[in-house]
């Protein structure tokens, strides 16, 4: 797993330096004076801008790095081994251990039928000292029944330790004078894919100008470098053009360790309903990147890592849905090629905002993405209404699908 992340990332690292020789675009470079007194200016209507991006073009999309998945062997498996199990029909080829429906059952027990659940029971109680109490393990446990819609906000900053402490206002502060003061190769990424992405969405659209911010100042943002403690993954390195001018130095690039992909703002999208002061939008963004988000677009034999979920949704896909399964092969269309862009943007962009914060809650409850596509898994889902869902997600109702499927359906 390690061996092939690090041989993506130097695809990717590629690409980018590629681009920037062709370019002719710098890496990072100190803007002028004027330049900075101009960004600074125009610092909360980015979205008005529109700069010249047709030569830049996302490093990689979900697709690109789907293909890597599908190529992953394990040397030391013997998979004649498995003639016993039921062939995998699925494009995953790893051998990693992924849960069965009672397994399931058990670890989100509190989705039980017998549990109201915002989302689908909306008279559910909050308990009300919960948010006076400060205490971020009951509320984490309360949001895995979902959170009312006037304290999410509130609920989500306290399981995460998101409190937005003057010296997070600081922190904040300080990256938004370093975007000002250089500009990077990235920033080019970013524009440019909120403008393919959020732009055009009719929820988000209104959002444009939080997205830069957030997004520009997260590249620069050097704390984000701590999670690669515990990611597969390892910070992209990169040559640029010492303080003297005359010498190139390595350094991490971007700073925060983190190229994006096409798609990365649609992370940052939904949590814009929530906040709207900027630093604590910044904080709560960066802490559900560093605990969930970069899970779904590094390898790793993780249990909430892409790996499993791809391997998860096609194993369950196959034993409970085995005839739609078989449909769609036949036809051409592997299940998880479909499904694959929902789910390493954690289907923002895809479900309704209301539905998406409804499963989001979930996430940050059980403190894993782990859930992220059982909704899709109702039984009623035959080919042509399949079909239908696959076009527009949008009408879906996360909850109720999710509790058919793990509590009332026959196993």
């Amino acid at each position: 797993m390690r061996k092939a992340q690090a041989s993506w990332e130097k695809r990717v690292l590629k690409s980018l330096n590629s681009m920037s020789t062709e370019l002719g675009v710098p890496l990072a470079r100190m803007r002028p004076a004027a330049e900075q007194k101009e960004l600074a200016n125009k610092w909360n209507e980015m979205g008005t801008d529109e700069p010249d991006l047709t030569r830049f073009r996302p490093v990689y999309a979900p697709k690109d790095f789907l293909e890597v998945l599908i190529s992953l062997r394990n040397p030391n498996h013997d998979s004649s081994e498995d003639v016993g199990v039921r062939s995998h029909w699925g494009l995953i080829q790893v051998p990693l251990n992924v849960r069965d429906v009672p397994q399931l059952r058990q670890a989100y027990s509190e989705l039980n039928l017998t549990n109201g659940q915002l989302g689908i029971d909306d008279n559910a109680h909050i308990h009300p000292g919960l948010v006076a109490e400060q205490d971020s393990a009951a509320a984490q446990q309360y949001s895995r029944q979902g959170c009312p819609t006037g304290l999410r906000a509130e609920l989500w900053g306290l399981i995460l330790n998101s409190t937005n402490q003057p010296q997070d206002v600081m922190h904040y502060e300080q990256l938004k004078a370093g975007v000002i003061q250089h500009d990077l190769l990235v920033d080019n990424l970013i524009y440019k894919d909120v403008k393919l992405t959020a732009s055009n969405d009719d929820y988000y659209f209104v959002f444009e100008d939080f997205l830069y911010q957030v997004m520009l100042c997260f590249s620069r943002d050097t704390v984000v470098l701590e999670h690669f403690k515990y990611n597969s993954a390892t910070p992209p390195r990169s040559y640029i053009q010492g303080k003297a001018g005359d010498q190139e130095c390595e350094v991490v690039y971007p700073p925060n360790g983190v190229i994006p992909f096409h798609g990365f703002s649609m992370y940052v999208a939904p949590l814009c309903f929530l906040y709207n002061e900027p630093s604590k939008l910044y904080s709560v963004f960066r802490e559900m990147y560093i605990r969930y988000f970069f899970r779904l677009h590094s390898i790793s034999s993780s249990p909430s890592g892409i790996v499993s979920l791809c391997l998860q949704f096609e194993r369950l896909l196959q034993a409970h849905l085995p005839q739609l399964f078989y449909h769609l092969r036949q036809n051409g269309a592997q299940p998880l090629r479909i499904a694959f862009k929902w789910m390493v943007r954690a289907f923002s962009g895809y479900l309704s905002t209301d539905q998406l914060l409804l499963l989001w809650d979930r996430i940050l409850g059980y403190d894993s993405s782990y859930l992220c596509f059982l909704f899709l898994f109702h039984k009623h889902t035959h080919t042509h209404t399949l079909q239908a869902v696959l076009a527009d997600l949008s009408t879906l109702k996360v909850m109720p699908l999710i509790q058919i499927f793990l509590f009332a359906t026959a196993i």
